[in-house]
């Protein structure tokens, strides 16, 4: 196989600079910020990759760097709502061995390395910039909104070989194992994930809308997307919760009406360890309904009954019921971490309902010899591979979603990558989810 290195890396990046533009910021303080020449962009993710292979006092390196003037950035603020420009006054050579010294000071989940390119001596170190950490929290499903950052070239390094590159918040693409790969790989951008919940999100909207109906005071109304939304944030929350313990975890996600078939003897799954049939073990879905009728009836009370309730409100409300069930569902995240750690799979219901954990996967009627691997986010590029070289755990992932086509599995790596497992109407189909940075200690 012929492995990529960063001029690679930035050929990607120039090819794909101008796309999804849609989906990046345009703010007027940030909207003149162009890409650097070729040559620089490799050398900037040359010196970034060797970096990268580098330690710290027995720590391999971690550092965020972003490519612009530091006049782009007001003098004023900082975090957690705005950006803390700090110049040096005399610049820096953008080396290895500079970025080791000050990648402790400048902290990967809090601050960037300022960069700008000189005309004649090419990069050089300018500065540290605080952003504080809340871009990691909404990262891995916090409702904390992030202050922006300009629409400048991003590096981030997370592991040895491992270089994410965003332009400003929007991640074009990463290098890792040898290989480049592009945003597409963002399982929470699917269409086919949003459908494999969408009668379980009906039923919440269902049992909402009953609750509007009974309350004494006139509630406001919830956008349809917010409860998507809130899933995906729960998922993000989960598998970051599990990366933090460094361990890695299998999630088993059923239908509903599967319940009670995987809670007494059958031939796909033994749980070990099983919860009974009540309130408790549907916590995080009662959560969900909580949140959704906090927000309906906060939202009238600021008089915004003409204006649809949405992800912005959850993620700005002080309301202090709203704060509460942040929380409760944050501490819930961590519970289903936890208990991932012991041997065995967690299993859940797509409506987010506890089964158990310790789960053993049976399915010995036939092994699976080879899986699709999904080369885009809905899976239309697959590649056909053997899985001789995957470890028991993704292996019995597959066997069980051959024998339970609706099933959905994540299988979350001690090494932080994460994979989403499904049945794709002919193959057993693999998601190499590349959206997350591989960190277990900064969550």
């Amino acid at each position: 196989m012929n492995h990529l290195y960063p001029k690679d890396l930035a050929s990607f990046i120039f090819k794909n600079w101008d796309k999804q533009q849609n989906e990046i910021s345009h703010s007027d303080l940030f909207d003149k910020i162009e890409l650097p020449a070729l040559e620089s962009v490799e050398n900037i993710l040359s010196t970034c990759y060797q970096s990268s292979l580098l330690r710290h006092e027995g720590t391999a390196l971690t550092f965020r760097v972003i490519i612009a003037e530091p006049d782009i950035f007001p003098p004023e603020g900082g975090p957690p709502n705005g950006l803390h420009k700090l110049e040096f006054t005399e610049y820096l050579p953008f080396s290895d061995h500079e970025i080791r010294k000050l990648s402790s000071a400048a902290s990967f989940p809090r601050a960037l390395i300022g960069v700008r390119i000189d005309s004649e001596q090419g990069p050089e170190i300018w500065g540290i910039i605080q952003t504080g950490p809340r871009w990691l929290h909404s990262l891995h499903g916090g409702r904390a909104s992030a202050p922006p950052l300009p629409n400048a070239l991003v590096i981030s390094v997370t592991n040895p070989g491992h270089l994410e590159v965003s332009k400003g918040n929007y991640t074009l693409g990463l290098l890792s194992e040898g290989k480049v790969f592009g945003s597409s790989l963002n399982v929470f951008q699917s269409k086919w994930l949003e459908e494999n919940f969408e009668e379980i999100r009906q039923e919440r909207l269902d049992i909402h809308e009953e609750a509007k109906r009974q309350a004494k005071m006139p509630w406001a109304n919830l956008n349809p997307d917010l409860t998507r939304e809130i899933d995906q944030h729960m998922m993000k929350r989960i598998i970051a919760a599990v990366h933090a313990f460094n361990h890695g975890g299998t999630l088993i996600m059923v239908p509903p009406e599967k319940a009670g078939l995987l809670c007494q003897e059958n031939p796909f799954i033994s749980i070990k360890y099983q919860f009974t049939e009540n309130e408790p073990r549907a916590r995080f879905r009662s959560l969900i309904i909580q949140v959704m009728n906090s927000l309906a009836q906060s939202g009238m009370n600021n008089n915004n009954e003409n204006r649809l309730v949405g992800w912005h409100d959850y993620q700005t409300s002080h309301d202090p019921l709203i704060t509460n069930l942040d929380e409760a569902i944050f501490e819930m995240s961590h519970l289903i971490a936890a208990l991932s750690t012991c041997d065995g799979a967690v299993v859940m219901t797509k409506r987010f309902e506890l089964l158990g954990f310790g789960a053993e996967i049976h399915c010995d009627s036939s092994e699976v010899m080879s899986v699709a691997r999904a080369l885009d986010v809905e899976a239309k590029k697959i590649r056909i591979e053997s899985v001789k070289a995957v470890g028991t755990r993704h292996r019995s992932a597959y066997r069980l979603c051959r024998e339970l086509p609706d099933a959905l599995v994540i299988v979350i790596s001690q090494d932080g990558s994460v994979q989403f497992v499904k049945f794709n109407g002919k193959y057993v189909t693999c998601f190499d989810h590349q959206a997350f940075f591989s960190i277990q200690s900064m969550f």
